[in-house]
C-alpha cells in the first residue's frame, strides 16, 4: 500500500463513477480499477460493489477513507517540512509556457528568474494550454504561464494581465512599429485570414470576436507560430489577429489596427496544482513572475 494508492482510493470515493474519477486524476479507468483491487486485496478486505455502471463503497471502505484523509494530510506535511526549503530546493523545476509568451515577455523574467533561484534546475517546456494543463494535472510541469479559459478543477489560476489582441494585413511599404489604424467590421468580411489552429484558446478567442462582430471570416491557412504568421502576412497571403506584443519592436511590412468599437483581448494567467502542502519554490517562483509581469506589463 502506498500513498499514491490511497489518493486514488479517495478520488474514487469522491467522485460518481469510476470514469469521473479517472478523468480527475488523469488515468484510464482500468487503471484505477486495477489499484483499487490491489488495494483491497492487501487490506484483505472489499471495498466497493458494483450496482449497474455505479461503484457503492461498503463500510469497510468509509473506515479506511477517514484514515486514508489522515495519512494522505500527514504524507503531505512531512514532505512540506522536509522538503521545501526554498534556499536548499534543487529539485527539478518545470515550467511550462506558450511560445508567443515566452519570445516576447519572458525574456527578462527568466534572467532575472535564474539569478534569484540560482540553486533552482529551472527547466522551460513549450507548449499550448491544453497541454500545459494536463502536465499540471500529471505533475509533468509545477507552473504554468496560460490562456484562460480553463477547467479550473483542482488548479490554482493566478491572473495576470489580458493582452489585445490586433487585426494584420499586408503592406507594401515599412510601416512603423507605433502607428495603429481603426477598421470598420465589414473591411474583414471576404479577404484572408491566416489564424492559430482551432484546438487553440487564442483561436477561441478570436472566433468569438468574429461572431460578435458578425463575420464569417474566409479562412485560408492555419499555424499555431506567431512569427510564421507574421512572415507569410508581410508576404502577402492575407491578415491575421495576433497579440499586441508579437507586434512590437521594428516596422514591417504590415499594418496593425483595431476594429472599430470592438477590442480582442486574451486572459494570460499562472496555474498550478492545487494541494494542501504546496512546494514552496513553486509558490515563491509564481510570486516572483506575478510581481516581473505586472511590472512589465
Amino acid at each position: 500500500m502506498d500513498v499514491h494508492q490511497l489518493e486514488l482510493f479517495l478520488a474514487v470515493m469522491d467522485s460518481p463513477s469510476m470514469t469521473r474519477a479517472a478523468e480527475k486524476v488523469h488515468l484510464s479507468p482500468g487503471a484505477v480499477s486495477l489499484q483499487l483491487h490491489n488495494l483491497a486485496e492487501e487490506l484483505h478486505t472489499e471495498l466497493f460493489v458494483r450496482r449497474g455502471k455505479r461503484l457503492i463503497p461498503t463500510p469497510a471502505a468509509f473506515r479506511l477513507a477517514e484514515r486514508a484523509k489522515e495519512v494522505v494530510k500527514l504524507m503531505g506535511h512531512i514532505q512540506q517540512e522536509f522538503e521545501n526549503d526554498v534556499t536548499k530546493d534543487s529539485r527539478p523545476f518545470h515550467l511550462a509556457t506558450g511560445v508567443t509568451t515566452l519570445i516576447y515577455q519572458l525574456g527578462r523574467p527568466l534572467r532575472q528568474l535564474r539569478s534569484r533561484f540560482p540553486n533552482a534546475q529551472i527547466r522551460v517546456t513549450v507548449g499550448v494550454t491544453e497541454e500545459m494543463v494536463a502536465g499540471l494535472h500529471d505533475r509533468r510541469f509545477d507552473l504554468a504561464l496560460i490562456t484562460l479559459p480553463v477547467p479550473e478543477d483542482n488548479l490554482q489560476i493566478m491572473p495576470l494581465f489580458d493582452e489585445e489582441l490586433l487585426v494584420v494585413r499586408p503592406s507594401t511599404k515599412k510601416t512603423a512599429s507605433s502607428h495603429l489604424g481603426t477598421l470598420r467590421a465589414a473591411e474583414l468580411a471576404n479577404v484572408p485570414f491566416l489564424l492559430y489552429p482551432k484546438p487553440s484558446n487564442v483561436r477561441r478567442a478570436i472566433d468569438g470576436f468574429f461572431k460578435e462582430i458578425g463575420v464569417l471570416p474566409n479562412v485560408q491557412m492555419e499555424a499555431d507560430d506567431t512569427e510564421a504568421i507574421k512572415r507569410l502576412v508581410e508576404s502577402g497571403f492575407g491578415y491575421s489577429i495576433l497579440p499586441e506584443h508579437a507586434l512590437r519592436g521594428r516596422s514591417h511590412f504590415f499594418q496593425k489596427f483595431r476594429v472599430e468599437g470592438h477590442r480582442i483581448k486574451r486572459k494570460v494567467a499562472l496555474a498550478m496544482v492545487h494541494t494542501e502542502s504546496p512546494r514552496k519554490l513553486t509558490e515563491a517562483i509564481a510570486a516572483f513572475l506575478r510581481g516581473v509581469l505586472a511590472a512589465q506589463e
